[in-house]
């Protein structure tokens, strides 16, 4: 058996990560903090932020008073020490945003897709690219990377299975690498989700969650003990494609009764027709606002949104009698759109369908950070490298 030894080196990296993610995550802080948080002598915090000071990882950020002593410096990871992007791969669009390391938003590029093929979707990420750095005057060098969020299973070096729109093992890290030599991930969108509301969201606190998105598609991150759940090949979450219905209405993934086949947003507007419902128009999230506008006026709409606040409501008490999560978080653009103005209603439902005990134990909410947090989350992949590996910078191609 091959043992690897832990070296002073190993230790001193392991550290550093410790210090830097503390500092990311729940700055600004002290050096006195630090020590507490993380049980490392004074000493051995003052050495190891010395060095990512010197280094520019890290910066002072101000000064609090303390009882009894001189005031305490406050320390916080340099906004500009790198700056990364996150770009959000949807079946109606492909969003790419630029963040300091603040996580502020720089700059934004937007491209509305009918097909979301392969090649269009690698066309219009590297354009985004290109573009938000220009707006922003930022050049390549200064990117610790590209976080890229897309449907599907994303397995080993960003090969995506998307089986809903037709991707059968798409090298998508491939293909975007050849057109950058900034380092790229690619992770799932609902993945994506759960990691930015975890760190910066309704997620915060929680060590057991479910964070769940609900858009065209539907997905689930699911976090165990403060860690991302991933499965066996991190196909892990895939939640929408559960059965809801036995020889129930036909899934796009190709099977009948799955989840996201009721609660989707095509699934809910292909529902809407089906009964005789018309006068929407637009884009499908135009479409999906006109439908709950229309609950007053049309008994189609009414039905149909009444039926998947059920159904959604089904899909969360299997979620609290399976996973027994301390709390769930709604997100994607039409979860949020449904949770908006009907999340009593939803609580109310999964009361009816979940067991007593772990209903009792868990809360449901909505996303904080908005619609469009899942470009937030990927932007946080290439953060997460830079974390664990304590303020190292990955090499270049």
């Amino acid at each position: 058996m091959d043992v690897r030894r832990t070296t002073v080196r190993d230790m001193r990296r392991s550290n550093r990560s410790v210090i830097l993610t503390g500092i990311f995550r729940d700055g600004p802080l002290s050096r006195q903090e630090l020590s507490i948080r993380t049980s490392l002598s004074a000493a051995s915090v003052s050495n190891l932020v010395s060095e990512l000071i010197a280094e520019g990882v890290v910066e002072e950020a101000g000064s609090v008073e303390s009882e009894g002593g001189r005031p305490r410096v406050l320390l916080r990871v340099s906004p500009t020490f790198r700056y990364v992007v996150g770009a959000e791969v949807g079946e109606t669009r492909v969003r790419v945003e630029l963040f300091d390391l603040a996580m502020r938003v720089l700059a934004r590029a937007d491209h509305p897709i009918h097909s979301p093929t392969p090649a269009m979707v690698v066309k219009h990420v590297l354009a985004g690219l290109g573009a938000v750095l220009a707006d922003a005057g930022v050049r390549p060098e200064q990117v610790l990377g590209l976080g890229v969020a897309a449907a599907g299973i994303v397995e080993g070096d960003a090969v995506v299975h998307a089986q809903t729109l037709g991707w059968d093992a798409v090298p998508l890290g491939q293909m975007l690498a050849e057109g950058t030599d900034i380092p790229i991930q690619v992770d799932n969108g609902a993945n994506t989700l759960g990691q930015a509301e975890m760190w910066f969201g309704a997620g915060r606190g929680a060590t057991d969650a479910v964070v769940a998105l609900v858009g065209s598609g539907v997905g689930a991150a699911l976090v165990a003990d403060g860690s991302s759940y991933r499965g066996t090949r991190s196909s892990a979450g895939e939640w929408g494609h559960m059965t809801i219905a036995y020889g129930g209405r036909r899934c796009r993934c190709g099977a009948d009764g799955c989840l996201e086949a009721y609660v989707g947003a095509e699934g809910v507007l292909g529902r809407y027709r089906e009964l005789g419902g018309r006068g929407l128009s637009g884009d499908e999230e135009a479409a999906f606002v006109g439908l709950l506008d229309a609950v007053s006026t049309s008994e189609a709409a009414a039905t149909v949104v009444t039926d998947t606040v059920g159904y959604l409501a089904a899909g969360f008490a299997n979620l609290v009698n399976l996973v027994n999560p301390e709390r769930i978080v709604l997100g994607g653009w039409a979860g949020l759109l449904l949770g908006e103005r009907y999340l009593p209603l939803l609580r109310e439902e999964v009361g009816k369908h979940a067991l007593r005990q772990p209903y009792q134990q868990v809360s449901i909410v909505l996303c904080e950070l908005g619609r469009d947090a899942v470009a937030l989350g990927a932007a946080t992949l290439p953060v997460l490298r830079l974390l664990r590996d304590g303020g190292v910078l990955p090499p270049r191609r």
